[in-house]
């Protein structure tokens, strides 16, 4: 018997006590099971996920619908929102995308199944729809419990830093082949939902995952290149325009930027080119809940939150009938700009408290 790290009888060393991180956890793939009952060989499946989807919602989808496809169902994407294009090179022309046709592409499917949200309404025009569909819908998710989830028969679980994980779990204990296009389809759902694999929802079965990934062809270059390196110009633009509204409340730990109506329009840019312009006041040293306020026009105003540390930016989001995940919200609001915008402020200010007062608790993380 060797000692810890040592070959026995010819074996490969290895670290003591490593994890065998790709293992499905039991649990997920009782749910995985169940769910696959569903999913019977010749039925069509209808592919959905959020508006303005994400590298999340995209990469999940097109994964999903590859493997559903080499499975032997006839799978569709029909997404609230046109497919970004910023993620096109993760559909690629083998998916099948009738989201042009809206709720009429829903008509005749067998099965739907819902990725990377909770709550039907965040399925957009989509929503009535799918709440009268008389067929199974499934949801594969890792964000906290919403209030009007959009299927009965959910496999969620908020410990998977992306929902791409749990079609990566969905894959092997179905022991379906996970391609490269269906390898790098996954990737981005990782890649996107951790910030580049630096915010605290990377685990190390999240990497443990990617590095299995970069095994079946994936080229960590040419997927920075794609996701992170292939802007428009208006994105620097739009950026530059928006960092010249950035203010700090030092007292209360915010920063907060923001964004008018037809800023969009004026760039020739869509909603996925300001993705992630939120970080921005984020990183500014000492500050616990960032905002970004983006004006829609016609009395709404998207508000993205941001938090470091103990604050749970979904609790605080609920508020506005939003929600997310702890560190990672959004809501979308009623109201003009700047009415809005005083109000989220005030709130954040009573929700976080003064930085420097003793006594005072911190906002409690919920995970």
């Amino acid at each position: 018997m060797g000692s810890a790290g040592e070959p026995v009888d010819g074996a490969a060393p290895r670290p003591p006590h490593a994890p065998d991180l790709l293992l499905v956890p039991r649990a997920r793939a009782a749910a995985v099971r169940r769910l696959a009952e569903e999913l019977l060989p010749g039925r069509t499946v209808a592919l959905s996920t959020h508006i303005s989807a994400d590298g999340d919602g995209c990469g999940s989808e097109a994964a999903f619908a590859r493997l559903l496809t080499a499975a032997g169902l006839k799978p569709r994407i029909v997404n609230p929102t046109p497919w970004p294009g910023a993620f096109e090179f993760v559909r690629g022309s083998d998916v099948i995308d009738r989201s042009a046709e809206g709720p009429a592409a829903l008509a005749d499917i067998d099965v739907l199944v819902v990725l990377d949200i909770s709550d039907v309404r965040r399925l957009g025009a989509l929503t009535e729809t799918v709440r009268a569909l008389d067929v199974p819908k499934l949801v594969i998710d890792h964000h906290l419990p919403g209030e009007d989830p959009p299927g009965s028969l959910i496999f969620s679980d908020t410990t998977a830093c992306a929902t791409g994980e749990l079609v990566f779990d969905f894959a092997v204990t179905m022991g379906w082949p996970i391609g490269r296009a269906v390898a790098m389809a996954l990737y981005t759902a990782l890649l996107t939902d951790t910030g580049g694999f630096r915010f605290s929802n990377t685990s190390p079965r999240c990497h443990a995952i990617a590095g299995y990934l970069l095994t079946l062809g994936v080229e960590p270059e040419e997927m920075y290149r794609s996701v992170y390196a292939s802007v428009p110009v208006g994105r620097l633009q739009i950026l530059r325009e928006a960092l010249a509204t950035i203010e700090v409340d030092t007292a209360h730990a915010i920063a907060w930027i923001s964004l008018p109506a037809g800023v969009l329009e004026r760039y020739g840019l869509t909603s996925e080119d300001i993705e992630g312009i939120v970080e921005h006041p984020r990183s500014i040293v000492g500050t616990r809940l960032a905002l970004f306020f983006r004006d829609l026009g016609h009395g709404k105003v998207k508000v993205s939150f941001r938090s470091t540390g103990d604050v749970d930016v979904n609790r605080f989001a609920r508020q506005f009938g939003g929600g997310g995940h702890a560190r990672a919200a959004g809501a979308l609001i009623a109201g003009s700009f700047d009415a809005v915008r005083a109000q989220v402020i005030a709130a954040a200010r009573d929700y976080v408290g003064p930085a420097t007062t003793e006594g005072r608790r911190p906002v409690a993380f919920t995970p």
